[in-house]
């Protein structure tokens, strides 16, 4: 059986569109929820430093690889630097609802910094692992519409554009990795990746935790009550966690490849419905 891959009629169109820029938000923007609010909140400030990260980590190789992968590698940087943007914007909008964000901001900087001193390899290994990470997400954002029905019109389309975007270009880095250790023995590859994948998912949860408790205690809310609360919202309801479980175990698969799974319709569909062609930039 042959291995999954990219579709040949893949298209990675970085939008260049912006998102409630002079509107300001609610200090619980999602509901008037603190707890999911604190949630989406402690995603978009690790955003700007972790787009960066993805980036640098598979420009690397770009003179190495092959065609067509390296236009997607340059279409899936310019949608990233967009991304980054829009949620700087975004992250400013936190700040004027009440929260302080700069340390949370410096924190994930440094954790962005910290990966830039491993090995190459290994940092494009932790992006492909991160991307099947936003990937899993942005499915469950726009597959079930309790999860952004609270939010701001504005801050909705922010999320689901983004979630677009990310569906599109969820195996560039993945691909990148492959060609990069085509020379390793299938085992080594997928045990590489794999131990990659088990690291990052601590790491990420670890800093999640760090600035959610960091948000939190702003609200002064930071209690085992509020993390109970915390746990339902992500495993029970709406159930994000729930939801991308076992799409996460996929990626420990040995034949895994993000088109497994071609989520393109719905992300279509999504984008149809924002009308982005009417956001866009001058």
């Amino acid at each position: 059986m042959t291995a999954p891959t990219a579709p040949a009629d893949l298209h990675i169109t970085p939008r260049n569109v912006a998102f409630g820029r002079g509107q300001s938000h609610p200090r619980w923007w999602m509901s008037g929820d603190p707890v999911a609010t604190a949630f989406y909140n402690s995603l978009s400030l690790s955003f700007p430093a972790g787009e960066g990260y993805f980036v640098q980590s598979v420009r690397h190789y770009l003179n190495e690889l092959p065609e067509p992968l390296r236009s997607q590698v340059a279409d899936f940087a310019q949608q990233e630097a967009y991304h980054s943007r829009e949620h700087i914007a975004f992250n400013r909008q936190v700040h004027d609802a009440g929260y302080e964000t700069k340390e949370i901001e410096a924190l994930n900087r440094e954790d962005a910094r910290r990966g830039r001193d491993l090995e190459p390899e290994v940092n494009l290994a932790a992006t492909a692992a991160l991307e099947h990470f936003t990937a899993m997400f942005a499915h469950a954002l726009l597959a079930d519409e309790r999860h952004l029905a609270g939010a701001p019109a504005e801050v909705r389309r922010l999320w689901q554009w983004h979630a677009v975007e990310e569906i599109e270009h969820k195996g560039v880095a993945f691909d990148t990795f492959m060609y990069v250790t085509r020379d390793l023995s299938p085992f080594k590859r997928w045990f590489f990746r794999v131990m990659v994948m088990w690291q990052a998912t601590n790491d990420f949860w670890k800093e999640r935790t760090r600035d959610l408790h960091l948000l939190l205690q702003q609200d002064n809310i930071d209690t085992p009550k509020t993390w109970r609360k915390l746990a339902l919202f992500l495993f029970l309801k709406p159930g994000m966690l729930r939801q991308v479980f076992l799409p996460y175990l996929a990626y420990y698969l040995p034949g895994f490849h993000p088109w497994a799974h071609d989520d393109r319709k719905l992300a279509n569909k999504v984008e149809r419905s924002l009308k982005l062609d009417e956001a866009a930039l001058a």
